[in-house]
Protein backbone atom coordinates (compact mmCIF):
# COMPACT_ATOMS: atom_id res chain seq x y z
CA UNK A 1 0.00 0.00 0.00
CA UNK A 2 1.48 3.16 -0.73
CA UNK A 3 2.26 5.89 2.16
CA UNK A 4 1.40 9.12 1.93
CA UNK A 5 1.80 12.38 3.82
CA UNK A 6 -0.16 15.32 3.41
CA UNK A 7 1.51 19.57 3.32
CA UNK A 8 -0.28 21.94 4.61
CA UNK A 9 1.56 25.03 3.55
CA UNK A 10 1.33 28.80 4.05
CA UNK A 11 0.94 30.00 0.20
CA UNK A 12 1.60 33.45 1.44
CA UNK A 13 4.53 32.84 2.69
CA UNK A 14 8.06 33.14 0.21
CA UNK A 15 9.98 30.45 2.88
CA UNK A 16 6.93 28.05 2.59
CA UNK A 17 8.28 27.61 -1.35
CA UNK A 18 11.59 25.97 -0.55
CA UNK A 19 10.52 24.42 2.67
CA UNK A 20 7.78 22.73 0.70
CA UNK A 21 10.23 21.50 -1.87
CA UNK A 22 12.56 20.49 0.61
CA UNK A 23 10.09 18.63 2.48
CA UNK A 24 8.66 16.91 -0.55
CA UNK A 25 12.57 16.12 -1.65
CA UNK A 26 12.65 14.04 2.33
CA UNK A 27 9.46 12.24 1.79
CA UNK A 28 10.09 10.89 -1.59
CA UNK A 29 13.63 9.54 -0.61
CA UNK A 30 11.35 8.09 2.10
CA UNK A 31 9.16 6.00 -0.31
CA UNK A 32 6.20 8.06 0.62
CA UNK A 33 4.49 9.81 -1.56
CA UNK A 34 3.74 13.86 -1.16
CA UNK A 35 -0.07 15.25 -0.97
CA UNK A 36 0.00 19.29 -1.21
CA UNK A 37 -3.18 20.02 -0.09
CA UNK A 38 -5.50 22.99 -1.51
CA UNK A 39 -6.12 25.69 0.21
CA UNK A 40 -10.10 25.08 0.32
CA UNK A 41 -8.87 21.67 0.73
CA UNK A 42 -11.28 19.70 3.09
CA UNK A 43 -10.99 15.93 4.38
CA UNK A 44 -12.90 14.08 2.14
CA UNK A 45 -10.96 15.85 -0.50
CA UNK A 46 -7.66 14.04 0.42
CA UNK A 47 -6.89 10.04 -0.38
CA UNK A 48 -5.92 8.39 2.95
CA UNK A 49 -2.80 9.32 4.47
CA UNK A 50 -0.32 8.49 7.22
CA UNK A 51 1.61 11.59 8.27
CA UNK A 52 1.36 15.38 7.87
CA UNK A 53 3.66 18.20 7.68
CA UNK A 54 2.48 22.06 7.98
CA UNK A 55 4.85 24.39 6.64
CA UNK A 56 3.69 28.44 8.15
CA UNK A 57 2.27 29.73 11.65
CA UNK A 58 -0.65 28.76 13.93
CA UNK A 59 -3.04 29.87 11.56
CA UNK A 60 -2.01 26.75 9.35
CA UNK A 61 -1.36 24.29 11.81
CA UNK A 62 -5.18 25.39 12.92
CA UNK A 63 -5.80 24.67 9.05
CA UNK A 64 -4.31 21.76 9.34
CA UNK A 65 -6.20 20.47 12.15
CA UNK A 66 -9.26 20.90 10.51
CA UNK A 67 -8.10 17.76 8.02
CA UNK A 68 -6.55 15.28 10.73
CA UNK A 69 -8.69 15.77 13.54
CA UNK A 70 -10.52 12.20 13.85
CA UNK A 71 -8.39 10.41 11.74
CA UNK A 72 -5.71 9.47 14.29
CA UNK A 73 -2.79 11.24 12.36
CA UNK A 74 -0.26 13.45 13.79
CA UNK A 75 0.64 16.34 12.44
CA UNK A 76 4.28 18.23 12.72
CA UNK A 77 4.34 21.67 12.73
CA UNK A 78 7.63 23.66 10.97
CA UNK A 79 7.36 27.53 11.76
CA UNK A 80 7.19 29.91 8.68
CA UNK A 81 5.31 32.62 11.06
CA UNK A 82 6.15 35.06 13.96
CA UNK A 83 5.66 32.87 17.10
CA UNK A 84 4.59 29.31 16.11
CA UNK A 85 3.32 28.14 19.38
CA UNK A 86 2.03 25.11 18.05
CA UNK A 87 5.08 24.15 15.65
CA UNK A 88 7.67 21.86 16.85
CA UNK A 89 10.50 23.07 14.62
CA UNK A 90 12.05 26.21 13.08
CA UNK A 91 12.42 26.88 9.43
CA UNK A 92 16.54 25.92 9.48
CA UNK A 93 15.73 22.23 10.01
CA UNK A 94 12.64 21.50 7.76
CA UNK A 95 14.94 18.69 6.43
CA UNK A 96 15.80 16.88 9.73
CA UNK A 97 12.13 17.38 11.36
CA UNK A 98 10.40 15.64 8.02
CA UNK A 99 13.24 12.71 7.86
CA UNK A 100 12.34 12.36 11.80
CA UNK A 101 8.83 11.91 11.02
CA UNK A 102 9.49 9.71 8.27
CA UNK A 103 11.49 7.29 10.74
CA UNK A 104 8.97 7.33 13.51
CA UNK A 105 11.08 9.39 15.99
CA UNK A 106 8.99 11.21 17.39
CA UNK A 107 6.30 11.45 20.15
CA UNK A 108 1.94 12.11 20.13
CA UNK A 109 0.96 14.88 21.89
CA UNK A 110 -2.72 15.41 22.31
CA UNK A 111 -4.57 18.32 22.64
CA UNK A 112 -8.10 18.87 23.76
CA UNK A 113 -10.64 20.81 22.02
CA UNK A 114 -13.83 22.29 22.35
CA UNK A 115 -17.24 21.00 21.28
CA UNK A 116 -19.32 23.79 20.44
CA UNK A 117 -23.26 23.92 19.78
CA UNK A 118 -25.13 26.86 18.79
CA UNK A 119 -29.04 26.65 19.36
CA UNK A 120 -31.07 29.81 17.21
CA UNK A 121 -34.06 31.01 17.73
CA UNK A 122 -35.59 29.34 14.74
CA UNK A 123 -34.86 26.09 16.17
CA UNK A 124 -31.92 25.44 14.08
CA UNK A 125 -28.99 24.01 15.70
CA UNK A 126 -25.35 24.90 14.52
CA UNK A 127 -22.31 22.25 16.05
CA UNK A 128 -18.71 22.97 15.51
CA UNK A 129 -15.45 22.43 17.31
CA UNK A 130 -12.53 24.52 17.87
CA UNK A 131 -8.68 23.56 19.13
CA UNK A 132 -7.81 27.05 20.28
CA UNK A 133 -11.20 29.62 21.21
CA UNK A 134 -14.94 29.88 20.33
CA UNK A 135 -15.22 33.57 20.39
CA UNK A 136 -18.18 35.11 20.76
CA UNK A 137 -18.00 39.04 19.55
CA UNK A 138 -20.49 41.78 19.19
CA UNK A 139 -22.14 41.86 15.20
CA UNK A 140 -22.54 45.73 15.56
CA UNK A 141 -19.09 47.33 16.24
CA UNK A 142 -21.00 50.39 17.25
CA UNK A 143 -23.12 48.90 19.65
CA UNK A 144 -22.93 47.01 22.99
CA UNK A 145 -23.41 42.30 23.01
CA UNK A 146 -25.53 41.85 26.00
CA UNK A 147 -24.91 38.01 27.19
CA UNK A 148 -25.66 35.70 30.55
CA UNK A 149 -22.65 33.54 31.49
CA UNK A 150 -23.96 30.20 32.71
CA UNK A 151 -21.57 27.53 33.81
CA UNK A 152 -22.87 23.48 34.77
CA UNK A 153 -26.37 24.67 34.62
CA UNK A 154 -26.71 27.52 36.75
CA UNK A 155 -26.32 31.39 36.02
CA UNK A 156 -23.45 32.97 36.50
CA UNK A 157 -24.10 36.55 35.49
CA UNK A 158 -24.77 38.85 32.68
CA UNK A 159 -23.31 41.85 31.28
CA UNK A 160 -22.94 43.73 28.28
CA UNK A 161 -19.40 43.69 26.29
CA UNK A 162 -17.43 43.78 23.31
CA UNK A 163 -17.21 39.73 23.50
CA UNK A 164 -16.52 36.11 25.31
CA UNK A 165 -14.02 34.00 24.12
CA UNK A 166 -14.05 30.26 25.39
CA UNK A 167 -10.40 28.65 25.12
CA UNK A 168 -8.70 25.85 25.74
CA UNK A 169 -5.25 25.43 27.64
CA UNK A 170 -3.41 24.78 24.14
CA UNK A 171 -5.67 28.45 22.93
CA UNK A 172 -4.64 30.60 26.44
CA UNK A 173 -1.73 31.79 24.59
CA UNK A 174 -3.34 32.89 21.91
CA UNK A 175 -6.55 35.16 21.59
CA UNK A 176 -7.40 34.14 25.23
CA UNK A 177 -3.92 35.69 26.02
CA UNK A 178 -4.48 39.26 24.30
CA UNK A 179 -7.96 39.42 25.84
CA UNK A 180 -6.18 39.07 29.14
CA UNK A 181 -6.64 35.54 30.12
CA UNK A 182 -4.39 33.32 31.66
CA UNK A 183 -1.47 31.02 30.41
CA UNK A 184 -2.56 27.62 31.08
CA UNK A 185 -0.61 24.88 30.50
CA UNK A 186 -1.41 22.28 27.99
CA UNK A 187 -1.43 19.25 30.29
CA UNK A 188 -4.29 21.21 32.34
CA UNK A 189 -7.25 19.69 31.57
CA UNK A 190 -10.36 22.53 31.84
CA UNK A 191 -11.82 25.03 30.16
CA UNK A 192 -11.26 28.76 30.19
CA UNK A 193 -14.00 31.81 29.88
CA UNK A 194 -12.52 35.10 29.40
CA UNK A 195 -14.86 38.49 29.25
CA UNK A 196 -13.62 40.77 26.71
CA UNK A 197 -14.67 44.49 27.73
CA UNK A 198 -16.95 43.33 30.28
CA UNK A 199 -19.09 46.31 31.59
CA UNK A 200 -19.53 44.34 35.10
CA UNK A 201 -17.91 44.40 38.39
CA UNK A 202 -17.20 40.42 38.28
CA UNK A 203 -15.82 40.15 34.86
CA UNK A 204 -12.97 38.35 35.08
CA UNK A 205 -11.13 34.77 33.55
CA UNK A 206 -12.70 31.78 34.92
CA UNK A 207 -11.03 28.32 34.34
CA UNK A 208 -13.65 25.56 35.14
CA UNK A 209 -12.66 21.55 35.10
CA UNK A 210 -12.83 19.33 32.40
CA UNK A 211 -16.70 18.12 32.83
CA UNK A 212 -18.17 21.70 33.02
CA UNK A 213 -21.03 22.69 30.78
CA UNK A 214 -20.30 26.83 29.66
CA UNK A 215 -23.03 28.46 27.89
CA UNK A 216 -23.34 31.84 27.08
CA UNK A 217 -26.58 33.44 26.18
CA UNK A 218 -27.11 36.61 23.51
CA UNK A 219 -30.29 38.51 25.17
CA UNK A 220 -32.91 39.71 23.80
CA UNK A 221 -32.60 43.20 25.04
CA UNK A 222 -28.72 42.66 23.49
CA UNK A 223 -28.57 46.27 21.11
CA UNK A 224 -26.36 43.93 18.87
CA UNK A 225 -26.23 40.49 17.88
CA UNK A 226 -23.62 38.28 18.25
CA UNK A 227 -21.07 36.39 15.70
CA UNK A 228 -19.33 33.35 16.51
CA UNK A 229 -15.84 32.82 15.37
CA UNK A 230 -14.13 29.11 15.82
CA UNK A 231 -10.62 28.93 15.53
CA UNK A 232 -10.63 32.22 13.41
CA UNK A 233 -11.74 30.32 10.64
CA UNK A 234 -15.22 29.17 10.63
CA UNK A 235 -18.19 31.80 11.68
CA UNK A 236 -21.92 31.92 12.97
CA UNK A 237 -24.11 34.41 12.64
CA UNK A 238 -25.55 34.62 16.39
CA UNK A 239 -28.98 36.90 16.47
CA UNK A 240 -30.54 37.70 19.91
CA UNK A 241 -32.12 35.21 21.52
CA UNK A 242 -29.42 32.43 20.90
CA UNK A 243 -27.53 29.92 22.99
CA UNK A 244 -24.44 29.19 22.74
CA UNK A 245 -22.98 25.54 24.68
CA UNK A 246 -19.07 24.87 25.39
CA UNK A 247 -17.72 21.42 26.42
CA UNK A 248 -14.75 19.65 26.15
CA UNK A 249 -14.69 17.40 22.93
CA UNK A 250 -13.46 13.67 22.88
CA UNK A 251 -11.71 13.91 19.85
CA UNK A 252 -8.74 15.78 20.33
CA UNK A 253 -5.74 17.12 17.93
CA UNK A 254 -2.89 15.00 17.62
CA UNK A 255 0.74 16.91 17.51
CA UNK A 256 4.01 15.34 16.57
CA UNK A 257 6.84 16.27 19.42
CA UNK A 258 10.25 15.65 18.56
CA UNK A 259 11.92 17.19 21.75
CA UNK A 260 10.69 16.43 25.09
CA UNK A 261 11.51 20.11 26.41
CA UNK A 262 8.74 21.27 28.78
CA UNK A 263 6.05 24.33 28.25
CA UNK A 264 8.23 26.57 30.07
CA UNK A 265 10.82 26.55 27.71
CA UNK A 266 8.79 27.25 24.83
CA UNK A 267 7.62 30.12 26.85
CA UNK A 268 10.66 31.69 27.03
CA UNK A 269 11.43 31.16 23.50
CA UNK A 270 8.39 32.27 21.85
CA UNK A 271 7.88 35.41 24.08
CA UNK A 272 11.17 36.25 24.31
CA UNK A 273 11.76 36.42 28.02
CA UNK A 274 14.49 37.77 30.00
CA UNK A 275 16.14 34.96 32.53
CA UNK A 276 19.17 36.89 32.96
CA UNK A 277 20.09 35.97 36.80
CA UNK A 278 18.87 32.48 36.76
CA UNK A 279 21.17 30.30 38.95
CA UNK A 280 19.23 27.19 38.47
CA UNK A 281 21.47 25.36 35.93
CA UNK A 282 24.44 25.91 38.31
CA UNK A 283 24.37 22.57 40.10
CA UNK A 284 24.56 21.42 35.91
CA UNK A 285 27.94 22.65 35.76
CA UNK A 286 27.06 25.69 33.78
CA UNK A 287 28.62 28.48 35.60
CA UNK A 288 29.18 31.31 33.12
CA UNK A 289 26.18 33.81 33.28
CA UNK A 290 26.48 33.94 29.68
CA UNK A 291 26.16 30.20 29.18
CA UNK A 292 23.57 30.05 31.47
CA UNK A 293 21.40 32.07 29.73
CA UNK A 294 22.31 30.34 26.37
CA UNK A 295 21.52 27.11 27.69
CA UNK A 296 18.10 28.12 29.03
CA UNK A 297 17.15 29.64 25.26
CA UNK A 298 18.62 26.50 23.62
CA UNK A 299 16.52 24.43 25.14
CA UNK A 300 13.55 26.53 25.01
CA UNK A 301 14.44 26.57 21.00
CA UNK A 302 15.20 22.49 20.80
CA UNK A 303 18.99 23.59 20.18
CA UNK A 304 18.50 26.47 17.72
CA UNK A 305 17.89 30.19 18.36
CA UNK A 306 15.16 31.55 19.88
CA UNK A 307 13.04 34.48 18.04
CA UNK A 308 11.92 37.95 18.57
CA UNK A 309 8.18 37.71 19.44
CA UNK A 310 7.75 41.61 19.46
CA UNK A 311 4.98 42.94 17.24
CA UNK A 312 3.64 39.64 16.53
CA UNK A 313 -0.62 40.10 15.73
CA UNK A 314 -2.56 38.04 18.37
CA UNK A 315 -0.15 35.97 20.26
CA UNK A 316 0.55 32.66 18.92
CA UNK A 317 -1.12 33.08 15.74
CA UNK A 318 0.33 33.84 12.03
CA UNK A 319 -0.73 36.79 10.03
CA UNK A 320 -3.81 34.04 8.73
CA UNK A 321 -5.60 34.11 12.00
CA UNK A 322 -4.28 37.87 13.53
CA UNK A 323 -5.96 39.43 10.61
CA UNK A 324 -9.55 37.90 11.39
Amino acid sequence: MTRRAVIVTHRGRRAAVAATREAVRVLESAGIEAVLAAEDAVATDLPEFELAVVLGGDGTILRAAELTRGTGVPLLGVNLGHVGFLAESERDDVGEAVRRLTEGDFEVEERVTLHVRVLLPDGDVREDWALNEAALEKGDRSRVLEVAVEVDGRPLSSFGCDGVVAATATGSTAHAFSAGGPVVWPDVDGMILIPVAAHALFARPLVVGPASRLALEVLERSPSPGQLTCDGRRTVEIPQGSRVEITRSDVPVRLARLSPAPFTTRLVQKFALPVEGWRGLASAGVDDEADRDEAVLDEAAGGSNGQDAAGAGRTGLDDEVGAR
